[in-house]
């Protein structure tokens, strides 16, 4: 594989790392001072939590089954198959889906879609940049393929099973711990709850 090509992909996928650590520090800061309308304790409040905990686990194996698809193969060929058939970008797709997990720990509708919003939003600006790289390195055949798969939102319609290429178990460790930095709400949270209910941290804001 062409030398440049692979420094080229290696700075959008640091990029990549940098921009969700960045949404984690944020949503972790935001978090601290914000609280639901939803007291803690009560079955909404604890509903929408544990809803935010299915959605952080699905954000992190989807994470990892796109990166057995992707391989390290994304700068020399196009892939197609498994999550990348329904979507160009699956690792940005779950990495929103668990971002949104995250925003539900505090226990609010809310905090779901904006957390979300502002994931989805910061990995679009990530996406565009990536895809005009692609189309140099990759030709037609990334042509053809960004004609036919959506950019984000998965068509389930199109899912073919495909082939997972010359796995890299490295890289499956590396999406692992990369995934795990959102388990770490898990436990922030509820010692966030306890600090606002016992008046160590302030209430600025509330979430319906």
């Amino acid at each position: 594989m062409d030398k440049e090509l692979k420094y080229g992909l290696g700075n959008y996928q640091h990029t990549r790392r940098v921009v969700l650590a960045g949404l984690v520090a944020v949503l972790f800061a935001a978090l601290l001072f914000g609280q639901s309308t939803f007291p803690p304790e009560t079955w909404v409040h604890e509903s929408i939590e544990m809803f935010g905990v299915l959605l952080i686990f699905l954000g992190i194996v989807g994470r990892l089954w796109a990166t057995l698809y992707i391989g390290g193969r994304k700068s020399s060929e196009v892939v197609t198959g498994g999550p990348y058939s329904i979507t160009r970008n699956p690792l940005y797709v779950f990495s929103t889906v668990a971002a949104a997990g995250v925003g539900a720990q505090i226990g609010s509708f809310s905090g779901i879609i904006l957390f979300g919003l502002l994931c989805a939003g910061a990995f679009h600006i990530v996406i565009l940049r990536e895809e005009k790289f692609l189309k140099e390195a990759l030709g037609a055949p990334y042509q053809a393929y960004l004609a036919r798969v959506p950019r984000f939102f998965p068509k389930l319609s199109l899912y073919q099973e495909g082939d997972t290429g010359s796995f890299k178990p490295r890289l499956l460790l590396t999406t692992l711990l990369d995934g795990l930095v959102f388990l770490v709400a898990l436990p922030a949270f509820e010692l966030i709850d306890g600090a606002q209910q016992s008046g160590i941290l302030p209430v600025l804001f509330t979430l319906p």
